[in-house]
């Protein structure tokens, strides 16, 4: 509808280097309930399409210059115009001219001479296979942002709880994404933080966060040890996962009145530990979570320094995409000397501080990056 709320009239854009035939198909459409544009060149008719957004194009072949097929593939390469549909409209009806056009993008073929009935019937059924695709598109989309309101709804956040000390950055590469992490408190001065990375990027990925949650939310608690809550979470996802989708995952407890914390990795990349300006892995040994029914995981123990910080993070931070492609050991020594470098700063700061230092601007893979102060 327009701005009066009256139906908007769709809109077709005409090309056609001979000005009778424009304005005879003007007229007719006219006539049909349709507005028109009229272009002249293959060059002015995708200047029309890029300012204008037609609903439709009809599109003739042979003209001088910029040819139809030419300024066809053209529309479909500019994201501006590569959704209007295009209906070749010409005097060439042999069988290797429709194929090639409808190879390059057209969705249709009509030959001179026609029958103005046929081109409005034409135009009436791929505007509405159009519009049903549009809406398909509009409706996956919502989908998606509700599925990641629901996503980031169940994050906790570190002003919820105080007292664990922590801040996270978080970029997912689609709508809804794949890492995970949960904060939870287990006891007086004692915080469990878990960060996972579940194998896929597609919507069963992503639905499986909602699973973690409620996993680490029932196992990480006084009654089981860091080891026996991983064992447990792991049994339960190997009981339901598909044979295909596995999780790595890491899990910090953390005793502040004892200044001790537990490590356990599950396939995870290794936790960062930074004290007194220098920089150490916290490496454990695990299988992946989900992967195995009966899974080995390796504890480690250790005392922690007041105001020393951990950083929990994903492989999408040591890795690398595209032409910035590297090895994990190189990714994690350059994520090791920003997470020393941030030490001046508060970690509320420095949390966002080292992402933006260490993400890719064409990241292929989820980034996530929790850090923790003792």
């Amino acid at each position: 509808m327009d701005s009066s709320g009256a139906l908007k009239k769709p809109t077709v854009l005409i090309v056609d280097n001979e000005r009778l035939n424009v304005h005879l198909l003007q007229a007719m459409l006219k006539k049909g309930g349709f507005a028109t544009l009229p272009a002249y060149s293959g060059v002015e008719a995708r200047e029309i399409a890029k300012a204008e957004k037609p609903d439709i194009i009809l599109l003739d072949i042979v003209m001088p210059g910029e040819n139809g097929f030419q300024t066809c593939e053209k529309l479909k390469q500019d994201p501006d115009t590569t959704e209007i549909p295009i209906i070749f409209i010409s005097s060439m009806g042999d069988v290797d001219t429709k194929v090639k056009g409808l190879s390059i993008g057209a969705v249709d073929y009509i030959t001179k001479p026609f029958e103005i009935a046929e081109v409005q019937t034409r135009i009436r059924l791929h505007l509405r296979l159009s519009m049903a695709h549009q809406a398909l598109v509009r409706e996956q989309a919502e989908k998606l942002r509700r599925l990641h309101a629901a996503q980031q709804a169940i994050l906790v956040r570190p002003e919820d709880i105080p007292e664990a000390r922590f801040a996270v950055s978080y970029l997912s590469v689609q709508e809804a994404g794949a890492d995970f992490y949960d904060v939870a408190t287990i006891g007086e001065g004692i915080t469990a933080y878990f960060v996972a990375d579940i194998s896929g990027h597609d919507l069963g990925a992503s639905y499986l966060s909602s699973m973690l949650k409620a996993l680490f939310s029932q196992n990480a608690s006084p009654m089981y040890t860091p080891l026996e809550t991983l064992r447990i979470m792991n049994t339960v996802l190997a009981s339901v996962l598909p044979p295909e989708m596995y999780g790595t995952a890491c899990y910090l407890h953390l005793n502040r009145q004892q200044a001790s914390m537990t490590y356990l990795s599950a396939g995870h990349p290794p936790g960062i530990r930074v004290r007194s300006g220098e920089a150490s892995l916290l490496d454990a040994q695990g299988d992946v979570l989900g992967g195995f029914e009966t899974a080995y995981f390796e504890p480690v123990t250790m005392k922690v320094d007041p105001g020393e910080r951990i950083y929990l993070f994903t492989d999408g931070l040591i890795e690398g995409f595209g032409a910035n492609m590297m090895h994990r050991a190189e990714g994690v020594d350059i994520l090791c000397s920003h997470c020393v470098n941030a030490s001046g700063m508060a970690l509320a700061e420095a949390v966002p501080w080292i992402m933006s230092q260490v993400a890719s601007k064409n990241a292929q893979d989820d980034l996530l990056l929790l850090g923790l102060e003792v």
